[in-house]
């Protein structure tokens, strides 16, 4: 395999990929990453990590966190994701710049006989080209997120810094539980002996397991939300472009005025508070990081990370907006933003995945939007005939188009000068529109 798509295209046919086919990709055990990492020299034990995990606001925390070290001038940030949208390399990039195609090519076709003889997913090699890449480049820092869960999760054998867990919401509940102390559990799976812990939001059901695993494990624990909350947030313009401009209270009493984000959904209220919460413990273990370097973080995330897909605005005629969110707490931030977002007609794409239940955020869903039903192009894909069917039972009716681009060229086509039209449902929905 000489080129980067034949590699990329030898991967996706040769490995489970688990945002392709599902459960059927996901290995619970460690096994076979540490005889990855074992065969490579294990460079995740050269890395200074923080490790994130969490149902929703894991993705846009662990983009703070890189962009605000990368302000603070720390040299070569890395920042694992998944999944990634457009491009497999925006799984593992140094300093928001993704790893080079040819070293994809040239650690694949160097580990080739090994991962067949393993028979490793397609996240497994993912992970450990991500610890190989970070070392190789020497990152000071790397801050790295979770696939799915936290205990079984093939990033769980890194040594963090700081662990970081953002929230607990209903996801993924055949293979992580299906209850919120059960998810709760396996998410806690991350939390290491004598190495802190934040907590990015206090929920009565989950609180007790997260302070039960920090006992165990003699780790010092933090709730972010019992330190820090917003005192107003409001979008604001400002050189052509649009902010979340947010007031922190620290203990209660005023602490960071005018903060602006470049990420602008008003859920992001939540992530800001639990990156603030690492920031100090990371300037207890030595770092340095100060005022302007979060201002700066936080202001330029997108820009310095490269993230996409979180209230994206990818038209302005008629006002085009995307977001990932698609599991039900999920949903729930993101019809509150399109309710404060002024607009006449709300058209909405959407589709969904196979192997997850739709009727919660079925239920959720505004029955005077017009739906554009469709179909991403991954074998997990619910068919957007059957989808139809199924919204129809909640009050939500629409069009059935086979691809995205057919559904949200209709949905622009029909739009008048002041609707708005949305985005979401899934991931793949998301990646395929922008």
């Amino acid at each position: 395999m000489q080129t980067y798509s034949e590699v990329i295209d030898y991967l996706y046919k040769r490995l489970p990929v688990f945002h392709r086919i599902g459960p059927a990709a996901y290995k619970a055990s460690l096994d076979n990453i540490i005889k990855l990492c074992d065969a490579i020299g294990n460079p995740q034990k050269q890395l200074p990590v923080i490790h994130v995990a969490g149902t929703n606001g894991k993705g846009s925390t662990s983009h703070y966190l890189a962009s605000v070290l990368q302000s603070a001038g720390y040299k070569n940030v890395g920042l694992h994701t998944s999944p990634h949208l457009k491009d497999f390399r925006e799984r593992i990039k140094v300093n928001g710049i993704p790893m080079p195609e040819q070293d994809v090519v040239d650690f694949v076709n160097a580990h080739k006989n090994l991962t067949e003889q393993i028979d490793c997913s397609f996240f497994e090699l993912s992970v450990a080209m991500t610890f190989w890449y970070f070392a190789k480049q020497k990152c000071d820092i790397a801050v790295i997120e979770t696939g799915l869960g936290g205990r079984l999760d093939s990033t769980n054998i890194v040594d963090p810094i700081v662990s970081v867990i953002t929230n607990i919401s209903f996801d993924h509940m055949a293979l992580l539980g299906n209850t919120l102390p059960l998810i709760a559990a396996e998410k806690a799976g991350i939390i290491k002996p004598y190495k802190p812990v934040v907590i990015g939001e206090t929920q009565a059901e989950t609180k007790p397991i997260f302070e039960q695993k920090a006992k165990e494990c003699h780790s010092p624990i933090l709730f972010a939300d019992s330190v820090y909350k917003i005192d107003g947030a409001a979008q604001v313009q400002e050189n052509g472009k649009l902010y979340l401009s947010l007031n922190v209270l620290k203990k209660e009493k005023p602490f960071l005025q005018n903060l602006k984000s470049e990420l602008n959904g008003f859920y992001q209220q939540k992530n800001i508070c639990t990156v603030l919460a690492t920031i100090d413990v990371l300037n207890e273990k030595g770092y340095h990081i100060n005022e302007q370097a979060i201002r700066d973080g936080v202001a330029k995330v997108v820009s310095q990370t490269g993230l996409l897909g979180r209230w994206q605005t990818i038209s302005n005629s008629p006002l085009t907006i995307a977001d990932t969110g698609h599991n039900e707490a999920g949903i729930k931030e993101v019809l509150a933003q399109l309710n404060a977002t002024p607009h006449k007609q709300l058209h909405f794409v959407f589709g969904m995945v196979n192997d997850k239940d739709p009727d919660k955020v079925l239920a959720l869903l505004p029955k005077n939007a017009i739906y554009y039903f469709c179909k991403a192009n991954i074998p997990r894909a619910l068919n957007e005939k059957e989808l139809a069917t199924i919204a129809g039972k909640f009050g939500l009716h629409g069009e059935s188009f086979p691809t995205v681009k057919e559904a949200l060229t209709a949905a622009q086509k029909t739009a008048a000068k002041d609707d708005l039209v949305f985005v979401g449902g899934s991931t793949f929905i998301v990646a395929e529109a922008i």
